[in-house]
């Protein structure tokens, strides 16, 4: 079976023995820790609703190199309706989870990589298409969640990779062995990395000549000797960890730091190995992949908020002053406005010489510069519409408190008919729609920052033909 129930997927990430760590100590257990946990729903998400009857036909589909159906996080997109669907799968799930699925950035590789793999061996002669496919074809027989691997940790950011003081600031290759070779580095914000099967390392810029040690690419199992995940800080992490109040418990997002210790890796699992001029290629390719999915999960994510704005309007008994409404058209607006560039950046896409489509990066980009100014606008008008108690209601241990918890539910009731304990456990919602670090700052920096969209937008767009025709309507020959 080549699509996993969501306790199918539990099972196996409990067969890996990853080695993790959290506020200075070793997790063994990292399926069952409350922090982690929450990511790993998320994700788990993406298998609980392709077994759905209402989303299957839209989650899965019958993989043309396999032949059998598969979970679509799987699969390359080959024609237009697979990168339309690619849009309307991350709108659903991020209204479903609230925050990130996790699992979009492992297709953003594989799409990636489908591409430049074909036209690497196309110059070179090599065979790492081959290899890609082999590796494509394992992930959808297993239905495996795959992590990118792609933000290196950079160090001097004036500097080359390879001018840097110390060598390991960008992963690099630092042996190469019959049957492989061995890397070393660190990826910084790694969404995911536990919730995943595999990782895929691609590079994190453009390379020129003398890095041609950082230009690698490759997938390994999570769980892989010299692989150190270290799981980093989050504004609500504490009380996850001690199972209070947080409005969406059961899903949220973590984003370790993940050190490679001199790992090896099998040349049957090495896609790219000092290729430089394709590195560009590489990273630009995933880039914009990925800033197409966040058009589809954070207009989900606006959805979501929407909805916990006007909840609580109707809890708090403000469900008809004007201003308010027209602050909810404005939420709405943004979802639709990042939805939309996300969809037309899908339905402009263009087939590739290794048969896979990719989109247009231009329209990808202005979706994802949108998404940097609609999702912190969005936010601030949710609290807005919510109220200050967003940042001083009371612990839910106070709530339970028998000499208390009688008088806060008194005195914190909303509109008449709507249940103290409802209005409370929408604004603890809202608090983590809107102070999940490591979500909120994904919609500024996520896929690149704010700049390097601005730097493709310029670089592909096509200039050119704008002159012409301002220059025919101007009547200038």
């Amino acid at each position: 079976m080549a699509i996993k129930t969501f306790p199918e997927y539990l099972e196996s990430l409990r067969k890996l023995k990853p080695t993790a760590y959290m506020f200075g100590a070793r997790v063994e257990n990292v399926v069952d820790n409350p922090r982690i946990r929450g990511g790993i729903n998320s994700t788990g998400a993406t298998y609980e609703l392709a077994n759905l009857e209402k989303y299957r036909d839209l989650l899965t589909t019958i993989s043309p190199f396999t032949g059998e159906r598969i979970n679509r996080f799987t699969l390359p997109p080959q024609s237009i309706e697979d990168l339309v669907a690619r849009v309307k799968i991350n709108r659903i799930l991020g209204a479903y989870v609230g925050t990130c699925h996790q699992r979009c950035t492992g297709l953003d590789c594989l799409s990636a990589l489908s591409i430049v793999t074909f036209d690497l061996d196309q110059k070179y002669g090599t065979h790492y298409y081959d290899r890609f496919l082999e590796f494509l074809q394992y992930m959808q027989k297993n239905d495996f969640t795959a992590n990118a691997s792609v933000t290196d940790v950079k160090g001097d950011r004036s500097l080359n990779p390879h001018e840097q003081p110390d060598k390991d600031l960008y992963l690099r290759v630092v042996d190469k062995q019959k049957k492989g070779i061995v890397v070393r580095g660190a990826k910084g914000h790694q969404t995911g990395s536990l919730s995943s099967h595999e990782l895929i390392v691609l590079p994190t810029r453009a390379l020129g000549k003398g890095d041609e040690e950082y230009a690698v690419a490759l997938a390994i199992p999570s769980d892989t000797q010299g692989v150190i995940h270290v799981v980093g800080r989050n504004s609500l992490d504490t009380r996850e960890l001690e199972g209070v109040d947080c409005g969406n418990i059961r899903y949220s997002k973590y984003c370790p730091t993940v050190i490679y210790n001199d790992v090896f890796v099998p040349w049957e699992r090495v896609f790219m190995c000092g290729e430089v001029d394709f590195s560009g290629e590489l990273v630009n390719r995933f880039s914009a992949f990925h800033r197409q999915s966040h058009g589809g999960c954070k207009s989900g994510k606006i959805d979501v908020m929407t909805g916990a704005a006007l909840l609580m309007m109707d809890y708090n008994g403000s469900a008809k002053v004007t201003h308010l409404r027209e602050k909810i058209v404005d939420m709405i607006h943004k979802a639709e406005t990042l939805y939309g560039c996300s969809l037309a950046a899908s339905y402009e896409g263009k087939k590739e010489p290794s048969g896979t489509y990719f989109i247009n990066s231009v329209l990808a980009n202005a979706s994802k510069i949108h998404e940097g100014r609609d999702m912190a606008e969005s936010i601030r008008l949710l609290i807005d519409i919510t109220g200050g108690y967003v940042a001083d209601l009371p612990s839910d241990r106070d709530f339970q408190n028998p000499e208390i918890g009688g008088l806060l539910k008194k005195y914190l009731q909303g509109a008449a008919g709507i249940p103290v304990e409802d209005r409370v456990k929408m604004l603890r919602l809202v608090e983590k729609l809107a102070m999940e670090s490591a979500d909120t700052i994904s919609d500024l920096h996520g896929g690149g920052s704010p700049a390097a969209h601005r730097v493709t937008i310029m670089r592909e767009s096509d200039v050119e033909s704008r002159k012409k025709s301002a220059k025919r309507l101007a009547g200038i020959e």
